[in-house]
């Protein structure tokens, strides 16, 4: 039983302090996620979901921390009372919500480890059964768990914990995140992960004398096969890693081609919300600096008189141009965000607290 007791506490414990970590490292990515859940709600359930869509970046937060304090909890046996309550409630929560997701096929990725380790709805939900066995378990057995701290000690380390956690977090809102899992992260070359990395290859299913035989090659009915099913074995080699990078003009003209040739100081803003985005006239200072030594360009998926409205109001004379904000969102954590690219190779990426000067941008050409 001790064995069982243990191997439970650290791969839940374990878990949930990875799966929080992963997400501390991006909050804006599980606040997309959160929201995605949220409208689905308020679509097939409830139109109050809707309301906490405004609120999903807190309510991410708290949820991230959860999971970090509760796994560095359960690894220290303390609070295992109150602890494996609030890990049962969540893991049942988490099951239903991969559940509804893999089922009803409502969100294609349910962000359990972020962009990391992207997982499948039904993967995601076969995850949480498993953890929902050792998780009742730990449960069961909850009253006779000792803390292997003193309860002032492990107080202490849950407090530092939660204040880190949140520290770490807000550090990552406030700048980008720590290591970037997207295919837009430096390094890559955009035009390239738009390709897929293999063609297909087909394997074919045969039936010939009641017995059924799998061939990479298209076997002959003449010989005695009769055709029965095809699959692709390589699947997941065959979508390239970028599907909806796309770049239009105002006129409805494609510049996708013309954003990788040379070198562009791209500017990027999601949306433009009501009360307006922060340091955009340190944007249009950069902009104006560098005019006439770099080529530039404006990505936003806001509307046509918005943008113009807010290059007139910030002096940017910049030609804009519009995508899907999804992919501005998987470009840059931040709204607005610079990004600069050499034939379609990222070389650099800042949040708009931290914007580069043209020396830092130079030193990268």
């Amino acid at each position: 039983m001790k064995l069982i007791d243990n191997f439970s506490r650290i791969l839940v414990g374990g878990l949930f302090i990875f799966s929080g970590l992963i997400k501390i490292n991006d909050p804006i990515g599980t606040k997309i996620k959160l929201e995605e859940y949220f409208v689905v709600f308020s679509s097939d359930f409830a139109s109050f979901f809707e309301m906490f869509v405004p609120f999903a970046l807190p309510i991410g937060m708290v949820l991230i921390v959860l999971e970090i304090v509760l796994g560095v909890a359960v690894l220290m046996n303390y609070k295992m009372e109150k602890s494996t309550w609030i890990l049962l409630i969540l893991i049942l929560f988490f099951t239903f919500l991969t559940f509804y997701s893999a089922y009803f096929n409502k969100v294609t990725d349910c962000g359990c480890f972020g962009d990391a380790i992207p997982l499948t709805p039904w993967q995601s939900f076969i995850k949480d059964l498993i953890l929902v066995v050792f998780i009742a378990h730990l449960f069961w057995y909850r009253r006779k768990y000792e803390s292997f701290v003193r309860n002032t000690t492990g107080a202490a380390v849950v407090i530092s914990v939660t204040v880190l956690s949140f520290a770490v977090g807000y550090y990552a809102l406030e700048h980008l995140p720590y290591i970037d899992f997207r295919p837009y992260k430096i390094g890559n070359n955009i035009p390239a992960l738009m390709l897929p990395e293999e063609d297909p290859v087909f394997e074919y299913t045969f039936e010939k004398q009641g017995e059924l035989i799998s061939s990479k090659e298209y076997l002959p009915e003449s010989e005695g096969y009769t055709y029965k099913d095809i699959k692709v074995v390589n699947e997941d080699k065959t979508v390239p890693k970028i599907t909806d990078y796309q770049v239009i003009s105002s006129e409805g003209e494609d510049f996708t081609q013309n954003s990788f040739e040379g070198v562009k100081l791209i500017f990027i803003i999601h949306e433009l919300h009501s009360g307006g985005i922060s340091k955009v006239e340190d944007m249009a200072t950069l902009a104006n600096n560098v005019d006439g030594k770099i080529d530039m360009m404006l990505f936003t998926s806001a509307m046509e008189e918005e943008v113009t409205r807010l290059k007139k109001e910030n002096n940017m004379n910049i030609p804009h141009y519009f995508l899907d904000q999804t992919v501005l969102k998987a470009m840059i954590r931040s709204n607005p965000g610079i990004f600069l690219l050499k034939e379609g190779t990222v070389l650099g990426k800042w949040h708009i607290n931290d914007i580069p000067d043209e020396s830092e941008i130079a030193n990268l050409l």
